[in-house]
């Protein structure tokens, strides 16, 4: 059996000192802490991250009533396999709404958020991560980071190119690889952290960890009392300028008996933070139906019109209110006006037709946005999203990404591939297939001074050059809180009603694309292949 830990907790969430809105979201419940960080601007990312909340927050009320009661399977494995679950599940069903939300009104298309949840049972944590907030763990005077950055910058940490000291003044240190945005490509990273008494957790969006340094949140940490710690990390990240949304939850792990001393509820309430706190959260159905309103009663917005109750006025003759028997042979056989039913029910006709066309339409652009290619964007390669075909001269893609590579600098083979479109199966696949071009322009340029065609003969500044982004933004209120008591304990909270918005942007490192090459007279013909291949033979330069 496991020991059982007991927590107390503090909470706090503002805007900032530069930003309008609060996108920032979190939540501290008996057993779960999220931290959710919305992007997406005028795209509404204090939607998104109040959507996280609220549908992961349930995962609280999932988890053993009474954390002192045996887990199903008897160990500490079967309890983390148990609440890893949980925690997909729930971040699966968060990014599903999100999709129905953006599909339901396009105007939302580019809104996401990060997603830092735990689950406190027992000694241990289960961890799911998303994104670029943080988890770290102080033990013993030592800060041990939890997560891993799902960010361009950090990418490029990982391969060596860049330090951490130029990661904080990267220009695309902002850009994301992995956000919770309604792609179902988008899984978060799951893991297990055993625990003991003493140690104190922190979650944290970017308003803190994205602007102070490590060693000086581990100084602050230091600090005995939580309130004292609490203090001194939102002073550190006001003096970093504030320029974004601060969101912390600090958690010290203490045993059963020290805790039972801390005044507290038996049942602690679950304490919201943020964004969450504010934004009213519409049904996807709530947004078709606002958007058909115009067609109904508008004083009852949710009715849809009823058009054949506009049929119900008669043909009443001129009015004199006459009881004759029926109009004269005259009258009955002169041209009479046609109906308003059989004016109005070609109009229903085609009423409904429009409907289902727009349906159509619709459902064929969200497809649309799912679908890449590789293509030409004027002298520069670049990715689109849509689809390279142009009935009727109609343009069906725009410009997703344009890389820093220019087109001339490629192979022959390759520099009519990208000006026919290479297509790919996904936007992985479209960044690994930019990557291979950028290799065989390399390729090329070392080769010599300009003797090999399509070669760039001076030294490069796209061979490793990052994609242009387009920003992002976050959104809600001010609020802190501060709680005690056992694995779930009481607290209190304010808000204030503040908000900021957040410029984030997403952005992508390398995976898989397709390509494929036939060889002809030794000349390969423009065509896709496997995932990520371009034809060997086009790099001849």
């Amino acid at each position: 059996m496991a020991d059982t830990l007991s927590w107390v907790f503090r909470a706090h969430s503002e805007i900032g000192l530069v930003r309008k809105m609060n996108q920032d979201s979190g939540f501290v419940g008996r057993h779960l802490v999220l931290i959710a960080d919305g992007m997406g601007g005028a795209a509404a990312g204090d939607l998104a991250s109040a959507v996280a909340v609220d549908v992961i927050k349930h995962v609280d009320e999932q988890v053993g009533a009474d954390p002192s009661e045996g887990d199903a399977g008897g160990d500490t494995v079967s309890l983390h396999e148990r609440n890893r679950d949980l925690l997909a599940t729930a971040i699966d069903e968060a990014n599903g709404k999100i999709s129905d939300l953006v599909t339901a009104d396009y105007e939302l298309e580019g809104m996401g958020t990060t997603v830092t949840a735990g689950i406190l049972e027992h000694d241990q944590l289960s961890l799911a991560h998303i994104g670029d907030s943080r988890a770290y763990l102080f033990r013993d005077g030592r800060l041990e980071r939890l997560t891993h950055d799902h960010s361009w910058v950090q990418s490029l940490i990982d391969d060596g190119k860049i330090s951490e000291g130029e990661a904080a003044v990267h220009p695309h240190r902002s850009l994301l690889l992995k956000v919770l945005n309604g792609q179902p490509a988008n899984e978060p990273d799951l893991t297990r952290v055993p625990l003991r008494a003493g140690d104190r957790l922190l979650f944290c969006s970017d308003g803190l960890c994205g602007f102070v340094e490590d060693e000086d949140i581990a100084a602050e940490l230091a600090a005995e009392d939580l309130d004292v710690a609490m203090d001194a990390l939102v002073a550190d990240a006001h003096a970093a300028g504030g320029a974004d949304n601060i969101t912390i939850i600090l958690v010290d792990l203490v045993g059963a008996d020290a805790s039972s001393a801390a005044p507290s509820a038996a049942v602690a309430a679950p304490v919201v933070l943020g964004a969450a706190t504010e934004r009213d959260i519409p049904s996807s159905d709530t947004m078709v139906r606002g958007r058909l309103a115009p067609l109904g009663d508008p004083d009852h917005p949710d009715e849809l019109a009823d058009l054949d109750d506009l049929d119900d006025l008669d043909e009443a003759g001129d009015g004199s209110g006459s009881d004759d028997d029926g109009p004269d042979d005259e009258d009955r056989y002169a041209p009479q006006l046609p109906s308003r039913r059989r004016v109005l029910r070609p109009l229903v006709g085609l009423l409904v037709l429009v409907l289902v066309l727009s349906a159509g339409l619709g459902t064929g652009y969200a497809w649309s946005r799912t679908q890449y290619y590789v293509g030409a964007s004027g002298t520069q390669v670049a990715i689109y999203q849509g689809l390279a075909a142009k009935p009727l001269g109609i343009p069906l893609s725009r410009v997703y990404e344009i890389q820093q590579l220019p087109v001339a600098a490629l192979p022959p083979v390759y520099q009519e591939m990208v000006s026919s479109g290479i297509d790919v199966a996904d936007l992985d696949g479209a960044r690994a297939t930019v990557g291979q071009l950028r290799e065989a322009a390399e390729s090329c340029r070392r080769q010599g001074d300009g003797s090999t065609p399509g070669a760039s003969a001076k030294p490069s500044s796209w061979a490793s050059a990052t994609p242009s982004s387009r920003p992002t933004g976050k959104v809600s209120g001010g609020s802190s809180v501060e709680a005690s008591g056992k694995p779930s304990t009481g607290a209190t909270a304010k808000a204030t009603g503040q908000a900021t918005s957040k410029a984030t942007g997403q952005a992508t490192g390398q995976a898989t694309g397709q390509a494929t090459a036939s060889a002809g007279a030794g000349t390969p013909t423009p065509t896709a292949t496997a995932s990520g291949a371009l034809p060997p033979g086009g790099q001849r330069c």
